[in-house]
C-alpha cells in the first residue's frame, strides 16, 4: 500500500507530464492547512506554467482534464492562479481505513526464523530501495557519568534509528564513546595505585577494583596529575604502556571501560534505548588506523605540516583574520585528535559497513567541526566506496544538530553547584515526581502497578518533552510542564491511549458488546459524521508524518501528528457515542477507536521509545 499523498503526487505529476510533454514535472502535493480548501492541494502547476510560458490557471484546467482520481477524490477544484484542491471521497476513506486496519506483514528474527507475530504497517510499505544508514549518537566518555548533555543525542539518535528501520532501511547504530587518549594514562595510574593499596590492606580486589563513583575517580586523577609530579610520571608511563599494548596497563584500561559501560547500560535500559547499548564502537577501535589516516593524506598532498602540526586546509574555511582555517589531524608532539579518529571512522563506515549515509547526532556547537570533517573526507575521496563491487557509490554525510537543554533561568541546565545535572539523577527525579501524580490520581493501585506506571510516565515525560521541541532549538526543562496531564505531553498521550483501552474493556466487562467480534466481522464502514471523517482522514496520514520525520530527522513531526490525533479522537468521542451507538454505526466507531489506540501505541512505543500503559 502506498500512502495517499504519494499516490496523488504520482498521478497528478503524470497528468502534468502528459499535458506539458516533459518528464520532469512535480505536482508538489501537500495537505491543506484549512479544511475549506479540501484535504490536499497540488501546487506544482504554477512553476510548470512559468517554465513553459503559459497561463497557470489554463494549464491547471488542462491537467485536471487529463487527471483520473475518481477512485480517491471528489472532482478536483481549481483555485486562484492554478492551485488544484482535492477532497477525499468517503467511499475511498471507508475502503482505505479497512486496508490500513488490516495491514500486517510477517516478521523474521535476526537469524531468519519466523517471528510469531506479524508487524503492523498501517498502510505504509517498506521502501523498495533500502539503504544502509550508520547513525552515530550518544557518545559519552569513559570514567565520567552521563549527564543531561547526553540526553538529546541519545534519544534523538535512537528515534532516527527506529524510524528508518520501520521504513525498511538497514540501520547500523554506532555509539562512538570516548575510550582512548592521553587522559587514560592518569586514570590507569590512579586505578593502579588504588588497586595496589587495596591489596596491601588485605581487601579482595580480584579480578578488578570496583569503581563506585566514576565522577569522583576522574576528578581525583585530574587533581593528582596537576599537583603530584610522581603521579604525573606514572601517568605518562601508563600512556606509553597503553600505546605499546602492555598487558597490565591494558588490563586496567579494560576494567575502567567495562565498569563505565555498565553505568551507561543502566541509563540506556531506563531510557529504553537499546541500540546505543549494544553497538558500542569507541575511539579505541580506530587507534591503529590513525597513522595511516595521516600518512595517506600527506601522500595525496592533502595534508601538510604547519607549525609542526599536520593539517588539512579545506577550501572555504577561514578564521576571523581571513586566513585559511586548519583542520588539525596530528599535533606537533605526535598526538592524534578527535578529527583523526573521525576520519578513520568515516573510512571504516564507508568501506567496511558500506554506509550509503552516515548521520552524526550532536549538539550545534560542533557544526564547524563536522563541516570541515565532511569537506576533508570528500577532498580525499573517502566518501566513495573503494571496493569494485560497490560501483564507487558516494556516501552522504549528515550532521543532525540539536540545541541545548536550559534551566528555568534560560541558561544551560546545571546543579546548584554549577555542575552538569547527572542523567541518572534527572531520570530518577522524573520517576519520583510521576509516582506522586499516580498516588494522587489512583491511590487504590497496587505498589507494583504504581511503580510501573510512574516509570513509564516519568521517563516518557522527559523523552516526549524533548521530542516535541524542534531539535535545532534550545528548550527549557520543566518537570511541571512535561508531567502535565493536558497539552502536548507524554502523560496526555499515554492517558489518551489508556482512555481508549478502557472504552474497549468497558464494553467487554459490561457485556454490552463483543468488541473484537464486531470489529472482525466488518466488511464495509459507515463514515458519515464530520468527526468520523475528520478522524479517519488523520489516521491515514500516519505514513506522511513518519516519512517527514525520517527525511528531516525531526521527531517533533511525529509528536505533532500524535497530539493532533489524540485531539481529533477526543472530538470524535465527544460527538459520536461508541458503546451506545446502534448496530449500524457501532462497528465502525469501534474500529476507529481501536485503530487510533494502535496508532498511538505504535508511535509512542515503537518509534519514540515511550512506554504506554493500560491505565493511568
Amino acid at each position: 500500500m502506498k500512502i495517499v499523498l504519494d499516490i496523488l503526487e504520482e498521478r497528478i505529476s503524470a497528468a502534468m507530464s502528459a499535458v506539458a510533454g516533459r518528464d520532469d514535472c512535480a505536482a508538489i502535493v501537500r495537505p491543506t492547512t484549512d479544511a475549506k480548501f479540501g484535504d490536499y492541494q497540488a501546487n506544482g502547476v504554477m512553476a510548470l506554467a512559468k517554465q513553459i510560458k503559459t497561463n497557470p490557471r489554463k494549464l491547471a484546467e488542462q491537467v485536471v482534464e487529463k487527471l483520473d482520481i475518481s477512485d480517491i477524490c471528489e472532482p478536483p477544484e481549481i483555485a486562484g492562479p492554478g492551485f488544484i484542491n482535492l477532497r477525499l471521497s468517503s467511499r475511498f476513506l471507508e475502503k482505505i481505513i479497512l486496508d490500513v486496519y488490516h495491514h500486517r506483514v510477517p516478521q523474521t528474527m535476526p537469524d531468519g526464523t519466523p517471528f510469531p507475530y506479524p508487524q503492523e504497517r498501517f498502510g505504509i510499505d517498506k521502501i523498495s530501495n533500502p539503504k544502509t544508514f550508520v547513525v552515530d549518537f550518544s557518545a559519552p566518555n569513559i570514567a565520567k557519568e552521563m549527564h543531561v548533555g547526553h540526553l538529546r543525542s541519545t534519544i534523538i539518535g535512537d528515534c532516527i534509528c527506529r524510524t528508518l528501520r520501520f521504513l525498511g532501511h538497514n540501520v547500523i547504530p554506532q555509539n562512538h564513546i570516548g575510550d582512548w587518549g592521553t587522559q587514560f594514562g592518569m586514570l590507569c595510574a590512579l586505578y593502579n595505585r588504588k588497586r595496589d593499596k587495596a591489596i596491601k590492606d588485605g581487601k579482595k580486589t580480584f579480578p578488578y577494583l570496583p569503581l563506585t563513583d566514576l565522577e569522583t575517580f576522574y576528578k581525583e586523577a585530574k587533581i593528582l596529575f596537576d599537583t603530584d609530579e610522581q603521579f604525573a610520571k606514572e601517568a605518562r608511563e601508563a600512556v606509553a604502556g597503553l600505546h605499546s599494548g602492555d598487558q597490565i596497563w591494558m588490563s586496567h584500561w579494560q576494567q575502567i571501560v567495562r565498569q563505565t559501560e555498565q553505568h551507561f547500560q543502566e541509563i540506556y535500559i531506563k531510557l529504553g534505548v537499546y541500540g546505543a547499548a549494544t553497538n558500542i564502537r569507541g575511539e579505541s577501535f580506530y587507534k591503529d588506523m590513525l597513522p595511516d589516516v595521516v600518512d595517506d593524506l600527506q601522500k595525496e598532498g592533502i595534508a601538510e605540516k604547519s607549525d609542526g602540526a599536520v593539517c588539512v586546509f579545506p577550501e572555504g574555511f577561514k578564521n576571523k583574520e581571513g586566513e585559511p582555517l586548519p583542520f588539525i589531524i596530528q599535533k606537533s608532539d605526535g598526538a592524534y585528535l578527535y578529527a583523526t579518529t573521525d576520519l578513520a571512522a568515516i573510512r571504516y563506515r564507508v568501506n567496511e559497513l558500506k554506509a550509503k549515509r552516515i548521520i552524526y547526532v550532536t549538539d550545534s556547537r560542533q557544526k564547524l567541526h563536522f563541516e570541515m570533517l565532511f569537506a576533508v573526507a570528500r577532498k580525499a575521496g573517502w566518501d566513495i566506496k573503494q571496493k569494485i563491487e560497490d560501483g564507487g557509490q558516494k556516501t552522504e554525510f549528515a550532521h543532525v544538530m540539536f540545541g541545548s537543554v536550559l534551566g528555568e533561568d534560560g541558561s544551560p541546565l546545571k546543579t546548584r553547584s554549577g555542575e552538569n545535572v547527572k542523567l541518572k539523577d534527572l531520570l530518577d527525579e522524573a520517576i519520583e515526581r510521576a509516582k506522586k501524580v499516580v498516588e494522587q490520581k489512583n491511590p487504590e493501585l497496587s505498589p507494583e502497578e504504581k511503580e510501573k506506571i510512574a516509570k513509564a510516565v516519568g521517563i516518557g515525560a522527559v523523552k516526549y518533552a524533548d521530542f516535541s521541541n524542534n531539535r535545532t532549538s534550545d528548550y527549557v526543562f520543566s518537570f511541571d510542564k512535561m508531567l502535565a496531564m493536558d497539552g502536548n505531553t507524554a502523560p496526555y498521550m499515554q492517558y489518551a491511549y489508556a482512555r481508549i483501552s478502557s472504552i474497549m474493556e468497558k464494553g467487554k466487562k459490561e457485556r454490552v458488546i463483543n468488541t473484537e467480534k464486531e470489529i472482525s466481522e466488518i466488511i464495509t464502514l459507515n463514515l458519515s459524521e464530520p468527526d468520523e471523517l475528520d478522524l479517519a482522514k488523520h489516521l491515514i496520514r500516519y505514513g506522511e508524518a513518519i516519512q517527514a520525520a525520517a527525511s528531516d530527522y525531526r521527531p517533533n513531526y511525529l509528536t505533532a501528528y500524535l497530539y493532533e490525533l489524540a485531539q481529533k479522537f477526543s472530538a470524535f468521542y465527544t460527538n459520536c457515542p461508541v458503546l451506545k451507538a446502534g448496530p449500524e454505526k457501532r462497528p465502525t466507531r469501534l474500529l476507529l477507536c481501536d485503530l487510533t489506540a494502535r496508532t498511538i501505541r505504535h508511535g509512542l512505543s515503537e518509534l519514540l521509545g515511550i512506554e504506554v500503559v493500560e491505565q493511568m
